[in-house]
């Protein structure tokens, strides 16, 4: 990765982790009524770090579920965190057995006919990784290879999209972890993924992979509910979103 784009994004985590840390410092702010249930049930993914995963003591961590809590404390709601996968997190939002979804969820126009978006509060973008020794380097190489995508994700409408361009062959996994390693193995040539959470796993040394110059816009994540159900819940996520970033 160039040393400009991992500056940037290093830059974006620590401006979300800093309005996280000084949410609970503000005490003057106006809040939505969302006590409408005793407890919300939020699902999440589980393999989207640094936005969520689950860390060595079991626990479910990362900056969506540090904005949740801090929007939470800050509106005065309780709530449940169930930790799916991003597939089985959208599917029962559909299916109504969940009040919302916080898993690093691009707001796109197909998906706002199906669920209700909060305000966005983070922007990202997508990018292929390939082997770090790979001799691949830009798209073009990647021309009649085999990708490895999550299911019910940008990433894989991203390489659908681009399939016969590129004359890809195009196989789906359920979670991250078996996507990536379906690429360290060498059975798929590249995987597709939101280029910070590729990012900060290969910085961290937990992926021996290399992303790619290329990467390809897809908007900004948001909150998610099904239509017509808890508007409370979302206006109170908004109210607490522009609180804690106005406190930050």
């Amino acid at each position: 990765m160039k040393k400009g784009k991992l500056m940037a994004f290093m830059v974006t985590l620590l401006s979300i982790f800093g309005i996280i840390l000084t949410a609970s410092a503000t005490n003057n702010v106006q809040t939505v009524d969302a006590q409408t249930k005793e407890k919300y049930v939020i699902a999440t993914d589980t393999t989207f770090a640094p936005f969520e995963f689950i860390n060595e003591a079991g626990e479910m961590v990362g900056i969506d579920m540090d904005i949740l809590a801090a929007i939470a404390e800050n509106q005065g709601f309780e709530y449940e965190v169930r930790a799916l996968g991003f597939n089985a997190a959208v599917q029962a939002l559909e299916s109504k057995q969940v009040d919302g979804v916080i898993a690093g969820m691009s707001i796109t126009p197909e998906r706002e006919k199906v669920f209700t978006f909060s305000e966005a509060y983070y922007h990202s973008s997508l990018s292929f990784a390939v082997k770090a020794d790979s001799d691949i380097q830009t798209l073009d190489d990647l021309k009649g290879q085999r990708i490895a995508v999550k299911t019910g994700t940008q990433g894989a409408e991203l390489a659908e999209s681009l399939r016969e361009e590129y004359d890809f062959e195009i196989v789906t996994f359920e979670d991250s972890v078996n996507m990536y390693q379906e690429v360290m193995v060498g059975n798929s040539a590249a995987a597709v993924e939101d280029f910070p959470v590729m990012a900060y796993a290969i910085n961290d040394g937990k992926l021996a992979l290399r992303q790619l110059e290329e990467t390809f816009d897809i908007g900004s994540y948001g909150f998610a509910t099904s239509p017509g159900e808890n508007p409370d819940l979302v206006a109170a996520f908004n109210e607490g979103l522009a609180n804690i970033q106005a406190s930050g």
